[in-house]
């Protein structure tokens, strides 16, 4: 059973940078898409970013210009780089895989990790 478990998380200061991981195991990460997630208490999760195994992308409004996904599958790890943190990102984050090759909107996600909390404080 393929495993994600997101690190890097925590407390932060406003405006500071921060990035997340995605280790994943139990599975070929050249033969997955891999998706970021947010989701703040109340609320409905969120796709915030997407990158696929062609290496193409997918950003949200909210975090266009400031978030940054790249991959290593040597590695089997995907990184999200958040950029200039502000009260509005704190959330848990979580990362997500599909046996796809490109990121698609409206799919469902095959393997989820247990999301990790980063809160930004002033």
């Amino acid at each position: 059973q393929p495993h994600l478990v997101e690190s890097g998380g925590g407390w932060v200061q406003l405006g500071e940078s921060l990035r997340l991981s995605c280790v994943t195991s139990e599975l070929s990460l050249d033969q997955y898409t891999i998706s970021w997630f947010r989701q703040v208490p109340g609320r409905e999760r969120e796709k915030i970013s997407c990158i696929g195994v062609d290496g193409s992308t997918f950003y949200a409004d909210s975090v266009k210009g400031r978030f940054t996904i790249s991959r290593d599958n040597a590695e089997s790890t995907v990184y999200l780089q958040i950029a200039d943190l502000s009260r509005e990102d704190t959330a848990a984050y979580y990362c997500a895989a599909q046996r796809l090759s490109t990121c698609i909107q409206g799919t469902v996600m095959h393997y989820w990790g247990n999301g990790i909390l980063v809160a930004v404080s002033s």
